[in-house]
């Protein structure tokens, strides 16, 4: 479930082989005294019924890579590497793709700062 700000991501074992996920990641826009603008990103919940919570950041120029950060987090967290997080498969992401996009007022297109590369 998208709304701006704001994915729930929920999905329940229907085989005693499968996990259970109940994640909700959260994100504003905030200004960084040196960078301009960030992408903060809470992103908490439960992963197989233990809970967890973990906040990140990510520049303006980097933001279209939040669904790689949130899958390492879920992984790390107990989500198997087999069965990570399927952003990629809804069409929630592509909403909450393009809400940062319009929030950041980012063009496609626009290049990586090379700085920012490392």
């Amino acid at each position: 479930m998208f709304e701006p700000g704001h994915l729930h991501i929920i999905r329940a074992a229907l085989q005693p082989s499968d996990h259970t996920y109940d994640i909700d990641i959260h994100y504003d826009i905030r200004q960084d005294a040196k960078d301009g603008a960030v992408v903060h990103f809470i992103v908490e919940g439960q992963i197989q019924g233990k809970d967890f919570k973990d906040e990140f950041e990510l520049l303006r120029d980097k933001a279209y890579n939040f669904a790689s950060v949130i899958s390492r987090i879920t992984i790390k967290h107990g989500l198997p590497n087999s069965d990570c997080l399927p952003l990629t498969e809804h069409k929630q992401y592509d909403e909450m793709f393009e809400d940062i996009r319009e929030r950041l007022k980012v063009k496609s297109g626009e290049p990586v700062k090379p700085e920012h590369l490392q």
